[in-house]
Parts: structure tokens; C-alpha cells; sequence
């Protein structure tokens, strides 16, 4: 009977209704709202790609500035130590900034080459680092590479191709237990994926989603394994693959995050704003 009840409750968390859910917007007045990332120290962090600008949500306080990173700032990210990792696309490189604001550059070459325009980042609990690094519009023009790439950068700061695409790689995620790498293909309008080992090495490429409507950006995990995928509208899949639910706005998001005290609330960046949505699950701890 007990292994019955359990069965029934999973159940019934799989089968979530996300029909019925209120959108709140927490920011307005951005050119170009991207990267948002929770830290555990209780705010929101989310650049404007067009201001240089790195903003700041703390909840009941609202939007303040955090700093003007020239580089251009795209994803963002936060590790176990609070440390905040930054894809800025204009100096083509990946930063990361400690809580005293001292900043080290992690990446900007490949192979003495210069990236293309870093894009997305997620971190690992145990310190292994992920980007993309694709080229829209005119990164074209100076791109040094002959191919978009996917990144790994090990917890000793060395730099690894984790894949070679002819697409262009752009959000970028984990699954909870960190053994599953999520990319999105925004040319192929599709999810790859591939296994993670301890090391952080990755294997086995796969398509998990595809026929996305709309371009494919940011993307995020919750607890229960389910992906959240900005594109035309936010859309949410179960680990199976199964469209869940969508979450429509009045502008195209392009990236998404968990947060707030109990990492109940996904935060959506969409062009000029960013949204604040309850969601009643968790999201994935390391994303």
C-alpha cells in the first residue's frame, strides 16, 4: 500500500497543471534584457546587452544597478562560492567575478584563436564550467574560429572543446543531478544533450527535443528534471520530451532562471523587461 501511495503522489507531480499561472513583470526600460541568474545571497542578477549593463532584483527592494562590464554581458551564471561568471560577448571572453569584485578572465582564446562571442554558462556544483559560443548578426564578420563551440572549462582552468557545431549553440543547462549537459540549437530549432562523467567530460550527443516553435535561447531545469526553453514563448518539457505547458508574454523571452528564497519563482528576461512567474516547483539547484 505504501508503494502505491508513493507511485500516486509522483504521479501527480509529474502532472502539474502550469495553465494556470500568473505573470508578473519585475523590471521595464531595458534595450536588450538577457542572463538572468539567482544568488544564494537573496537577489536576481540580469544584464542589458545593449547598456553594458549588469543589473539587480532584490525582492520587495526592486531594480538597482550592479555594475557596467564593457565587455558586452550576455549569461550569467553563479557557482557554489557565490562567485558570478559572465559571457561577454563584446570582448569575446568569459569572466569571473568574486564577491570582493576582483574579476579573472577564464577563456578568450581557443587554440591561439580569439572566441566568437561567448553567449550562455552554467556551473556545476563541483566547479565544471560550461559555455557556448555561437555568433549572431555581426559577430559573423569577426569570427576567427571555423565553427561554434561548446565549451568546458575544468576546475583547474583548463579550457576543453566540449563539441564542434556548424549550428549555433546558445542556452545552456543541467539536468539536477549534473550528469546531463542541455544545449539549445537555435539554427536547428532543437535540445541536444549529452552525458556528463565525473570529471566532467562529456559523450553521447543527442537530439531530446525538437520542432521548437520559435528560436530556441535560454534554458533551465527544475527539480523534477522538467525543461524550460525560451523561444517564441517559454516552453516547458517533461524529461520525456512532452510539451507541459507554455508560458506566453507580450514580448519574445530570451532567457530564463529560477530563483526567489525557495527557488519557486522563474525569472524571465524578454527584450525590454523581466518577468517574474510562481511556478509551485523548485528549480534545479545548480542552475
Amino acid at each position: 500500500m505504501r508503494a502505491i501511495i508513493v507511485f500516486l503522489l509522483g504521479a501527480l507531480a509529474v502532472a502539474q497543471d502550469f495553465s494556470d499561472l500568473k505573470v508578473e513583470k519585475i523590471a521595464a526600460g531595458l534595450r536588450f534584457a538577457e542572463g538572468p541568474a539567482w544568488s544564494h545571497e537573496g537577489f536576481l542578477v540580469f544584464s542589458d546587452c545593449v547598456t553594458n549593463k549588469l543589473h539587480k532584483f532584490v525582492p520587495g527592494k526592486g531594480v538597482s544597478e550592479l555594475s557596467e562590464v564593457a565587455g558586452g554581458p550576455n549569461g550569467n551564471a553563479y557557482d557554489s562560492q557565490g562567485r558570478l561568471y559572465t559571457c561577454e560577448f563584446r570582448q569575446r571572453r568569459v569572466t569571473r567575478t568574486s564577491k570582493n569584485g576582483k574579476v579573472e578572465i577564464l577563456a578568450a582564446r581557443f587554440q591561439g584563436k580569439r572566441l566568437n562571442a561567448p553567449n550562455d554558462i552554467v556551473v556545476r556544483r563541483d566547479g565544471q564550467v560550461y559555455f557556448t559560443d555561437p555568433a549572431f548578426g555581426n559577430q559573423e564578420d569577426t569570427r576567427e574560429l571555423d565553427f561554434f563551440g561548446v565549451y568546458h572549462i575544468t576546475p583547474k582552468g583548463d579550457l576543453e572543446l566540449a563539441a564542434k557545431w556548424k549550428t549555433r549553440p546558445n542556452g545552456v543547462t543541467l539536468s539536477p543531478n549534473g550528469r546531463v549537459l542541455y544545449v539549445a540549437d537555435s539554427d536547428a530549432r532543437c535540445i541536444r544533450a549529452y552525458d556528463l562523467d565525473r570529471a566532467g567530460a562529456v559523450s553521447n550527443e543527442r537530439v531530446v527535443i525538437d520542432q521548437i516553435p520559435g528560436v530556441p535561447d535560454g534554458i533551465r531545469t527544475d527539480e523534477r528534471g522538467n525543461l524550460y526553453v525560451a523561444a517564441k514563448t517559454v516552453c516547458i518539457y517533461s524529461p520525456e520530451a512532452k510539451l507541459l505547458g507554455t508560458i506566453e508574454l507580450s514580448e519574445t523571452p530570451s532567457n530564463v532562471s529560477f530563483g526567489d528564497g525557495d527557488l519557486e519563482s522563474l525569472f524571465i528576461t524578454a527584450r525590454t523587461s523581466v518577468y517574474r512567474v510562481r511556478m509551485g516547483v523548485k528549480g534545479a539547484s545548480q542552475n
